[in-house]
């Protein structure tokens, strides 16, 4: 079992990032939460860690916060809930916000997540209650705590964003639409990473 993983960030392409530990590269899914949370490439990191074996595949994700981590695990044991869901769910909106979401049986925020239609919330939310005690334990904890030439990156990084949306699990014409949305209110972003966040708020 892969439980943390330190080493140096070298590539971000959300939700993947790509992490040198000692000359061996590992392939990390990360949620939202965490990439916003990342240094710059070309430095060092350290993340929570959880470690999937399939048939076809392994695959490692990766988490800033200890709290995420624990939460992601008390997902992908609900019948129904897998990987992919758990990280569009965390990356859809903060742990805390989530937590509040679950108390509050609040069907309508979590119908706007991909994949998730309402009966599927409210059997997650039932079943989620009575999770919060195992995320809670680990609340406290944290693993470390000019114009010219603009159009052509605004294209490159929009487009990022929209296969990172699409990646969540976001139908494209929902991701375009969202993306197109934050750009026409946000006319300084100039990164992925502010617009997928964006993105994300307004998509929930």
């Amino acid at each position: 079992m892969i439980g943390q993983i330190r080493g140096i960030l070298i590539e971000k392409k959300p939700p993947e990032i790509l992490v040198d530990v000692s000359g061996i590269t590992y392939e990390i899914q990360v949620p939202m939460s965490t990439l916003y949370q990342l240094p710059e490439v070309g430095q060092e990191l350290a993340l929570h860690t959880h470690f999937v074996v399939r048939d076809d595949a392994q695959l490692l994700y990766g988490f800033f916060d200890a709290k995420d981590k624990a939460m992601f695990r008390s997902l992908i044991r609900i019948n129904g809930v897998g990987p992919k869901m758990a990280l569009a769910i965390l990356s859809g909106m903060e742990v805390d916000e989530f937590v509040r979401v679950i108390r509050n049986n609040d069907v309508s925020t979590m119908v706007n997540m991909p994949g998730i239609g309402k009966k599927t919330a409210e059997r997650l939310i039932m079943e989620m209650r009575d999770r919060l005690s195992e995320w809670e334990a680990t609340e406290g904890s944290a693993f470390i705590s000019g114009t010219e030439g603009l159009a052509l990156p605004i294209k490159a990084f929009s487009k990022d964003a929209e296969m990172a949306l699409i990646s969540l699990g976001y139908k494209p014409q929902q991701a375009a639409r969202a993306i197109a949305q934050v750009l026409k209110e946000n006319l300084e972003i100039t990164d992925s990473e502010e617009l997928i966040r964006l993105s994300l708020k307004g998509m929930v």
